[in-house]
């Protein structure tokens, strides 16, 4: 079956779109975004990538800006059909000569729809045949853990719009639980702080660009709970553009109910899993993967509930992609 050996690996998600290549590794890493312009009925793709990124929230009427994935699943095929072209034609341009088999993420808990739409715009954008790999185990195996044998590794994946908590022990996942948010609901979350407690309005850029911020200041050590980080927006008192200072300690309490619906996740699944395996992820630890591993308060407060080291994965933001390159060269 050497014909069906994949030849490139897609790290499809939320918020990224990473594209590997057995001996190059990630050759393409571009935001997950399409821009799509509408005329007569009929949408035409403007911008992919890096170029629609700079158009979020700065569109006319006759353009609109797209996720294929919400969630960390396919929502727009039509959108993600273009990204998949246009990863592949930048990835390997003119030295194709046929389509490539690929391997490809996807969520553990992701419907049979869901991977059947998967299917079908990679099928669309001209790929051949194509492996659905669950990201869980990706990220397992992109962190080093030893997913393949007889204990148990246990990781918690923190992507942009899905997080995952999986249980491996010999190759397989033994228990998995997933909460449908990630970064953007964060970003999300904190726009509509400001929005009821302010009457502040910032855009979906100015969102996630306050909460880097905050990740750098907390991870730096100089962010004292009384500190401010400025944004800029539109308030709706005055009616006009303005600057504000938020304080940290306002964007702490955002981070923790979002990170307390991820606490309960890993309460449920560690309640699931075996009384063997649970010893074992008792002795290891849990590992974080995804960009959200990096979030403040995320490792501790998942140390506090359940007692256990938590670890941040080396790379955390590629731990899926070196998966899946691993897995290509396997």
């Amino acid at each position: 079956m050497s014909w069906k050996r994949p030849e490139i690996a897609i790290d499809f998600g939320t918020a990224n779109v990473r594209v590997m290549r057995r001996e190059e590794g990630i050759v393409f890493d571009e935001p997950s975004l399409c821009c799509f312009s509408r005329r007569d009925g009929m949408s035409d793709l403007v911008a992919v990538g890096t170029e629609a990124h700079a158009m979020i929230d700065r569109t006319p009427a006759n353009l609109s800006v797209k996720r294929p994935l919400c969630r960390g699943v396919l929502q727009d095929i039509d959108a993600a059909t273009g990204l998949l072209r246009y990863a592949l034609s930048r990835s390997i341009g003119g030295k194709r000569m046929r389509a490539p088999n690929a391997l490809i993420g996807v969520p553990a808990d992701a419907t049979q729809a869901e991977r059947s739409a998967m299917l079908t715009a990679a099928n669309d954008a001209g790929f051949g045949h194509v492996t659905l790999v669950s990201e869980p185990l990706a990220a397992a195996f992109g962190a080093g853990l030893p997913v393949e044998q007889a204990a148990g590794s246990m990781v918690i994946e923190c992507g942009a719009g899905t997080t995952e908590v999986a249980v491996f022990s010999l190759g397989g996942i033994c228990a998995t639980g997933t909460v449908r948010i990630g970064g953007v609901a964060l970003d999300k979350a904190i726009a509509d702080q400001l929005h009821l407690r302010h009457k502040f309005l910032v855009g979906e850029l100015s969102a996630e660009r306050l909460k880097l911020e905050y990740v750098a200041r907390r991870q730096d050590g100089n962010g004292e709970r009384s500190d401010v980080i400025a944004v800029r927006g539109r308030c709706l008192r005055e009616g006009l553009p303005k600057s504000m200072d938020v304080a940290i300690r306002d964007v702490d309490q955002v981070v923790e109910k979002h990170v307390e619906q991820i606490v309960q996740v890993v309460r449920d699944v560690l309640g699931r899993t075996a009384p063997e395996l649970s010893q074992d992820i008792h002795d290891r630890g849990v590992t974080l993967t995804g960009g959200g591993a990096l979030m403040p308060l995320m490792g501790s407060m998942i140390a506090d509930a359940t007692g256990l080291e938590v670890k941040v994965a080396e790379a955390p933001s590629i731990c899926v992609a070196n998966g899946l390159h691993r897995m290509l060269c396997a």
